[in-house]
C-alpha cells in the first residue's frame, strides 16, 4: 500500500489542533518533530534515556507529520486539510508558517518511520508509557504502566498537556472516587485513573474514532471494568457526580463547559484542565473562578499550562 506524507511546518500552540485535524481527515499516525527536544536540558528523574538526530528537526517551529494512505480523494482530502489549518487563525491560534509539503511513502517506510520516534517514557515516579511493541520491565514494584499503539493517531501520551493532566490525576484520584474524562482520545487519561484505583471512570468523546480507539486501548490495558467509554459531545447529557473530571482540550472549548463541569463536581471535588496556552491562561482561570471554583494549584510545562481548581466543600449538591 502506497502512503501520502503531510508534512505541517507549524507552532507549538498549533500541534494540538493540527494534529485532530489530520486524525479526523484519516490519518493513520503522527509525528511531531521539535527542535526544543534537542536543547532541553534533562534531570534523570525518572530514568528516561533520548537519542535524537538533529537532522530529524527542523531550525525553527515545529513540524506535524501524518500519514494517509493514496487514493482517488486524495487531492480532496488534502485541500481540506489545509483549509482546516488556515481557520484556526480564526481561533487566535498561531499557525506560524503553515506550510505544508506532500510526498509518497512505502507501508513499510511508513513504519519504521514513525516508530523510531516513540518508546517507552516514564513520565512521573508512578508512570511509564509504554508502546505497545516494546518490551518493557517495570523498575520498581509500585511503577504503572499504561501501554499505548498511537498508530491510531492519537499521539504517544507524553505530550506536556497530558503528562501534567496524569501528574494531577496521581495528586488528585482516590480509591473509589468516580472519574469523568472528557475528550478522551486514545483513552489515556482514563487508564491512568483506573490503574490508581478509581472507582468508576466515564470517558467521554464527541468523535466516533475515538471512541473506538479508547475502548480499545482500555482494554488492552486491562481497566474494561473500571471505564465505559461513551460518545458524547462535552458534559452534555450527563447526569451523575463525579469526584474528579479532567479535561485536555483546547482553552476555547472548556469554556464551553465550565458552568457543566460545576454542577457534575462533587462539593470538595477537583475540575482539572489542560490544553491551555499561556495565553488563554488567565481567560481559563476567570472563567473557573466566574463558575464558583477555586483555582488550587496551575501547573506549566514548556509552552503549556494546567489548571487544578476546587468546587468549595460548602458548595450545595448539584449547584
Amino acid at each position: 500500500m502506497k502512503w501520502s506524507e503531510i508534512s505541517i511546518h507549524t507552532t507549538n500552540e498549533a500541534i494540538e489542533p493540527i494534529s485532530n485535524i489530520l486524525h479526523e481527515a484519516g490519518a493513520s499516525g503522527v509525528v511531531i518533530e521539535d527542535p526544543k527536544e534537542l536543547t532541553k536540558e534533562r534531570i534523570d528523574k525518572f530514568g528516561e534515556i533520548y537519542q535524537l538526530d538533529p537532522d530529524d528537526y527542523p531550525d525553527t517551529g515545529v513540524i506535524v507529520k501524518a500519514y494517509i494512505s493514496v487514493n482517488s480523494f486524495l487531492g480532496e482530502t488534502v485541500d481540506g486539510i489545509k483549509q482546516a489549518i488556515s481557520n484556526l487563525v480564526t481561533f487566535d491560534i498561531d499557525i506560524g508558517k503553515n506550510k505544508v509539503e506532500i510526498s509518497e511513502v512505502n507501508e513499510e517506510e511508513w513504519a519504521t518511520a514513525w516508530k523510531k520516534y516513540y518508546n517507552p517514557v516514564k513520565i512521573s515516579s508512578t508512570f511509564t508509557i509504554v508502546p505497545t511493541w516494546e518490551d518493557y520491565t517495570p523498575v520498581s514494584s509500585d511503577e504503572l504502566i499504561i501501554e499505548l499503539d498511537p498508530g491510531m493517531a492519537f499521539g504517544t501520551g507524553t505530550h506536556p498537556t497530558t503528562v501534567m493532566c496524569i501528574q494531577a490525576l496521581e495528586r488528585t484520584v482516590k480509591e473509589g472516587d468516580r472519574v469523568i474524562d472528557v475528550g478522551t482520545g486514545s483513552g489515556v487519561l482514563s487508564i491512568a485513573s483506573a490503574l490508581l484505583k478509581a472507582g468508576q471512570i466515564r470517558a467521554l468523546d464527541l468523535d466516533d474514532v475515538a471512541v473506538t480507539a479508547a475502548r480499545q486501548n482500555i482494554e488492552l490495558n486491562g481497566v474494561s471494568n473500571q471505564v465505559s467509554v461513551q460518545q458524547g459531545n462535552l458534559l452534555n447529557e450527563q447526569t451523575e457526580q463525579a469526584e474528579v473530571i479532567v479535561a485536555n482540550i483546547l482553552a476555547e472549548v472548556i469554556m464551553l463547559f465550565v458552568d457543566d463541569a460545576y454542577k457534575l463536581v462533587k462539593p470538595g471535588g477537583t475540575f482539572i484542565t489542560s490544553g491551555i496556552i499561556q495565553q488563554k491562561k488567565q481567560l481559563v482561570k476567570e472563567g473557573l473562578i466566574s463558575s464558583g471554583f477555586e483555582i488550587e494549584e496551575v501547573v506549566t510545562m514548556e509552552d503549556w499550562v494546567a489548571i487544578i481548581a476546587k468546587k468549595p466543600l460548602e458548595a450545595q449538591a448539584g449547584e
